[in-house]
C-alpha cells in the first residue's frame, strides 16, 4: 500500500504493460489523487470545486482499481447528504470552500431551510435538483473489486436501503407522467444540461435577469465551450421556483418536465444491479425478483414510451407538452447498456451510433453528444455536440453487452488516446478530439483508469485462453 500525496491510502492495482494503456493509468491515478479531498473527489479543482453525484459515481467505478475502500467512501459520502424523501442531491456543498468559487452556491439554494419539509438534511448543505442514478451499478462494480473488504466494512448492506429510497424516489415521486418512467424537472438533471433536447421546454421559461447572479463558471471556463447566457438564466429561474415551492414534485407543479432516454435507462440498469445487491446480501429483506420484475416494466415503458423506430434512436418526451421531442442527442444511445432490450431495438440503436448522424467509426473518434448532421450541432459547446468520456464508457459496455465487440474494441482505443492526449479533459471534440472544458477531470481519468485495465485484462486472458477468449468483457 502506498500514500497518494493528500495522504489517503491508495492500493497499488496492476500496471497496464500496453500503450497508451500505462499512459492512461498513471495520468488518472495521478488526476484521482489530486482531486481527492479526503473524504470524496472534485470533478475539477477550479470549476468544480464540490461533490457532483454522478460524477462521484463514475469516479468510485474507477477508484476501485486503486481503492476499493477509497471508492466505498466515495458514494458514503455523497449518500451521508441523501434527503429523507430519498432523492441523492446533485452537489454536496464543502463549507470550507468560499460562496464565490462556485454558481449557484448553497446560499441559492438554501437547501436545510427552504428544503426542510422534502426531507433535506439539517447538518449539510446540497442543491436540490438530482442527476442520473448510476450508484447502484457503482456499488455493486466497487464490492465486486474487493467482496472480502466489502463485507467486513458491511458497505452494501448499509448502502443498500439508500438506494432502495432513491429509486423509489424517482420511480413514484417523479413518474410525472403517469406512465412508469421518471421526468426530469432541470436540464442539469438530465447531466446534459445544454442538450438542445431542452431548447423547446425551455423557451416557456422566462429566464432570470442577467444582473441577478454571476456565473462563476466563466471564471474558469472558456465561453465558447459553456452554455449561453440566455440559456444559464432560464435554469437559475427554473431553480428559483424549485427552491420557492420547498423542492415540491406535486404534479402539476413543474413548468419542466420531460422523461429522457438516458436517465430512465440508467434508473434501469441501477435495478438489474440492485437485483444483484440483493442476491449477495441473501437475506429475506433484499429480494433481487422484486428488482429484476421492475428492470422489466420499466424497460417495457422504456421502449413503449420514448422509442423511435423511424429514428432508430430514444427520444426524450416533453410531459407539459405531451409530445416527443425530434431533437437527436446521444442520451438516446445510452438504452443500449440494458440487458433487456428487444434484439431489434439493440441492432438498431448500433445502425445509428455507426451511421452519418453519430459517425462512430467514420468521422467521429468518439460518440457526439449530438447529432452530427443537425444545424445545432456545436463541436466546442459542452452537451451541443463534443464527446464526453462517460458516455462513450456507458456506450462501450452497451456495445460490448450486445456482440459489438469490434466496435467497442476500437472505441475503448479511441478513448485512451484522447484521454492522454487532452490532458484528460472535461470533453472533447468528436472528430479531431480537440480538448474542450477543464483539464484534469476526475471522471475521465477514472474511466479510461477502468479501460485500461479492462483492456490489459482482457489482452491477457486472449493470450492465456488463445483467439476465442479475445473478444470477451472483463469490466
Amino acid at each position: 500500500m502506498r500514500h497518494s500525496p493528500s495522504g489517503a491510502h491508495v492500493e497499488s492495482a496492476a500496471q497496464p504493460r500496453s500503450f497508451p494503456s500505462s499512459l492512461a493509468y498513471d495520468g488518472a491515478r495521478r488526476v484521482l489523487s489530486g482531486n481527492w479531498t479526503g473524504s470524496s473527489t472534485v470533478p475539477s479543482r477550479a470549476l468544480y470545486p464540490h461533490q457532483w453525484s454522478w460524477d462521484s459515481a463514475f469516479i468510485a467505478i474507477g477508484l476501485r482499481h486503486l481503492s476499493p475502500a477509497r471508492a466505498q467512501r466515495e458514494l458514503e459520502t455523497l449518500f451521508a447528504a441523501q434527503w429523507s424523501d430519498g432523492r441523492v442531491p446533485h452537489i454536496v456543498f464543502n463549507p470550507e470552500i468560499p460562496l464565490e468559487a462556485y454558481f449557484p452556491s448553497p446560499d441559492f439554494w438554501r437547501s436545510s431551510t427552504a428544503g426542510d419539509k422534502a426531507g433535506a438534511p439539517a447538518s449539510v448543505e446540497t442543491s436540490g435538483v438530482v442527476q442520473p442514478p448510476v450508484h447502484a451499478l457503482a456499488a455493486w462494480l466497487v464490492h465486486r473489486a474487493d467482496p472480502a473488504v466489502s463485507a467486513r466494512r458491511g458497505f452494501l448492506r448499509r448502502l443498500y436501503p439508500r438506494l432502495v429510497a432513491w429509486q423509489r424516489y424517482l420511480t413514484e415521486a417523479r413518474d410525472l407522467g403517469g406512465h412508469g418512467l421518471a421526468a426530469i424537472v432541470h436540464p442539469w438533471e438530465s447531466g446534459m444540461d445544454n442538450s438542445p433536447c431542452w431548447d423547446a421546454p425551455l423557451s416557456r421559461i422566462t429566464p432570470a435577469a442577467s444582473g441577478s447572479f454571476h456565473r462563476a463558471d466563466l471564471d474558469h471556463g472558456c465561453r465558447a465551450d459553456r452554455p449561453t447566457d440566455l440559456d444559464y438564466g432560464r435554469y437559475v429561474r427554473l431553480a428559483e421556483s424549485y427552491r420557492d415551492r420547498g423542492y415540491e414534485d406535486r404534479p402539476g407543479t413543474h413548468p419542466f418536465a420531460v422523461e429522457d432516454p438516458a436517465f430512465n435507462a440508467l434508473l434501469i440498469a441501477s435495478e438489474y444491479a440492485l437485483a444483484d445487491i440483493a442476491a449477495a446480501l441473501g437475506d429475506e429483506a433484499a429480494d433481487p425478483a422484486e428488482h429484476l420484475l421492475r428492470a422489466e416494466s420499466l424497460t417495457w415503458a422504456l421502449v413503449a414510451r420514448l422509442w423511435s423506430e423511424q429514428e432508430g434512436l430514444f427520444l426524450c418526451h416533453d410531459v407539459l407538452a405531451d409530445e416527443r421531442l425530434p431533437q437527436r442527442s446521444a442520451a438516446g444511445l445510452v438504452p443500449l447498456v440494458l440487458p433487456g432490450l428487444p434484439r431489434e431495438v439493440a441492432a438498431a440503436l448500433l445502425r445509428t451510433a455507426r451511421g452519418p448522424r453519430f459517425g462512430l467509426g467514420g468521422p467521429a473518434r468518439m460518440v457526439p453528444s449530438y447529432d452530427l448532421t443537425d444545424g445545432c450541432f456545436d463541436p466546442a459547446r459542452y452537451w451541443r455536440g463534443p464527446a464526453w468520456f462517460n458516455v462513450n464508457w456507458l456506450l462501450e459496455r452497451g456495445m460490448r453487452l450486445h456482440g459489438a465487440e469490434p466496435a467497442a474494441d476500437a472505441l475503448r482505443a479511441e478513448m485512451l488516446r484522447a484521454a492522454v492526449s487532452s490532458n484528460f479533459a472535461e470533453y472533447v471534440d468528436p472528430c479531431t478530439g480537440k480538448a474542450r472544458g477543464t483539464r484534469d477531470f476526475s471522471w475521465t481519468a477514472a474511466l479510461v483508469l477502468d479501460l485500461a485495465l479492462a483492456k490489459d485484462d482482457q489482452a491477457a486472458r486472449a493470450g492465456r485462453a488463445g483467439p476465442a477468449a479475445a473478444g470477451v468483457g472483463a469490466h
